[in-house]
């Protein structure tokens, strides 16, 4: 009986598999075009998501229409999906110039879960592309693109994988994952976790309820998120880093750095130092590893303070306070941890 009912399991998920197997790879629509003549990419859905990717030989526009609704899905032919396209919904697919054009929209005119569709785009295009993307319910993904890339979604993920150039996107619920990319980013979530590694240029990354996972950074990066911890591991520039209720663990840290938290323990191991370093917590105590220097103004401050070792110092000592010159004072430390202990390690 357990055999029987197993091998209808199984059965039952590979005919699910290969329906959606059969709604996601099969476009609705392909529209081919000269890759060379296709400079820019503006699309718009109201339901799906959207992909570029650049860097192909031969250029392409597909489109994937599937009801929104799973109970529906496997009932509807592809007539079918195809009558409800041309009833309630605007389609324009076009190349106006040096721009490739998608849109899909709702026609203001009564609907229901029957009629819902999602309607996803996927570009295959040059690397020396621009594009504007928006979507209120899908992700977007970017990959292999050089230029400017402006892009939003309401309900979903941002992915950018090999990107460089000016890079402006925002997702009100999902995550965001970037990697090997650079020059000018700036990303945000209002929902989401990031991820980011292999970037490098002027990075502002910013998500209301997630966690921040940032490696092997380079330049002036500015990372913040209201709700979840922070890790940052090889990080060379500047680095401005807060969290209104995690913890921060930040490792191979070279150059200025600025980290603080609202709720949470900051341990942070600096490689090489340049002009400051100022840790601060209201809720947890902070460990800090500098390189060995002789010269630092120390403001330390906490339940308990120590700094091991602590030679050629000019200034005040005492259980909660460490204040003064070590030699000229190049390198600034403040050190600020409200309700728990500051270990200082030169």
């Amino acid at each position: 009986m357990k055999k029987n009912l197993l091998l209808i399991v199984l059965l039952l998920g590979t005919l699910l598999s290969n329906a959606q197997r059969r709604f996601n790879e099969e476009p609705y629509l392909i529209k081919p075009f000269n890759i060379a003549a296709v400079s820019n990419v503006n699309m718009e859905t109201s339901g799906g998501s959207i992909t570029v990717e650049g860097g192909s030989g031969t250029g392409s526009l597909e489109m994937y229409v599937q009801p929104s609704n799973s109970e529906v899905r496997h009932r509807m032919s592809q007539s079918d999906i195809k009558a409800v396209l041309d009833q309630y919904y605007d389609i324009d697919v076009r190349i106006d110039g040096t721009t490739l054009i998608a849109k899909a929209r709702r026609k203001d005119k009564p609907w229901t879960n029957k009629t819902a569709l999602s309607i996803s785009f996927v570009v295959h295009s040059g690397s020396r592309v621009s594009s504007d993307l928006s979507t209120s319910g899908g992700s977007i993904s970017l990959s292999k693109l050089s230029g400017n890339q402006l892009f939003k979604t309401s309900g979903g993920s941002l992915h950018i994988n090999g990107v460089n150039g000016k890079i402006a996107g925002k997702t009100s619920g999902g995550s965001i994952d970037l990697s090997n990319a650079g020059n000018d980013i700036d990303l945000q979530t209002s929902g989401g976790s990031i991820h980011a590694d292999h970037v490098s240029g002027t990075i502002r990354l910013q998500t209301s309820g997630g966690s921040l996972s940032l490696s092997d950074l380079e330049g002036d990066i500015r990372a913040h998120t209201s709700g979840g911890s922070i890790t940052a591991t090889n990080i060379s520039g500047t680095l401005l880093t807060g969290t209104s209720g995690g913890s921060v663990t930040l490792k191979g840290i070279s150059g200025n750095l600025e980290a603080s938290t609202s709720g949470g323990r900051i341990s942070a191991t600096m490689n090489r130092t340049k002009d400051y370093v100022k840790l601060h917590t209201s809720a947890g105590g902070v460990n800090l590893q500098l390189p060995r220097t002789r010269n630092a103004k120390l403001d330390l401050s906490g339940n308990r303070v120590s700094v091991n070792p602590l030679n050629n110092f000019n200034g005040t000592i005492d259980k909660s306070k460490i204040k003064g010159m070590i030699g000229d004072g190049r390198l600034a430390v403040e050190v600020t941890a409200s309700s728990g202990n500051v270990e200082v390690s030169l």
